[in-house]
């Protein structure tokens, strides 16, 4: 017995099968755009997890007082520049034989492993408390030589005291047995936010791993 053929499909037909098929495909582009998306938002994770991963955020930020200082390029640096940015502040010097220098590097290494629209709004300072030694050119060649975009800042003593101060980040000179001098400071990175106001900080021992973990998120949920 013959089978039957099937019957051609008419032009409205074929139609309404290309516009399903293409409904289809948008669908499927539109749920992969959206979980390429979500993989690429930072992970939200909560203030416990955040301490557990080295990095405090302050229930309450920081409003800080005005300060003058001096930047690596001459210019006068004040609390205003903050404003707009994301800023990473380490308070060291240009001697410091160990501590500054690991520091830097493990703050290059957490600025590179940034994607490159944070990095746009993400600033590394060098707060140097050394101001006899460290001149600003001194100060510029310094932080330039770990990244680029790393800036430094010092000046007057007292208001280095006073903007230290505001973060809690302690400092001291310390004389030496052959006459010169070192200091001692503290070696967490202090986080100001958008608005200019201390944010929190990232304990030591530094890990850029887990640095930019816990940045992605507090950026994540800051209300700006």
């Amino acid at each position: 017995m013959a089978g039957h053929a099937s019957p051609e499909k008419t032009p409205s037909q074929r139609r309404g099968i290309l516009i399903t098929v293409a409904v289809l495909v948008l669908f499927m582009l539109a749920v992969l755009a959206g979980f390429i998306n979500k993989l690429n938002q930072p992970r939200v994770i909560s203030d416990s997890e955040l301490r557990l991963n080295g990095a405090i955020k302050l229930e309450r930020p920081r409003i800080l007082e005005n300060f003058e200082l001096l930047s690596d390029t001459g210019d006068v640096f004040q609390t205003r520049d903050f404003a707009g940015r994301w800023t990473l502040v380490f308070f060291g010097f240009t001697h410091c034989p160990d501590i500054c220098p690991t520091t830097m590097a493990t703050l290059n290494n957490f600025y590179r492993g940034l994607d490159e629209k944070t990095r746009t709004d993400t600033d590394i300072l060098l707060v140097s408390v050394d101001p006899k030694r460290d001149t600003p050119e001194k100060l510029g060649d310094y932080v330039r030589y770990f990244h680029q975009d790393f800036r430094g800042i010092t000046g007057d003593f007292l208001q280095l005291k006073r903007f230290a101060n505001q973060l809690n980040v302690p400092f001291n000179k310390v004389p030496l047995e052959n006459g010169d001098y070192t200091l001692d400071h503290g070696s967490q990175v202090v986080l100001i936010n958008p608005r200019g106001h201390y944010h929190g900080f990232f304990k030591a021992p530094l890990d850029p791993a887990k640095m930019k973990l816990t940045y992605g998120s507090i950026r994540a949920t800051f209300n700006g």
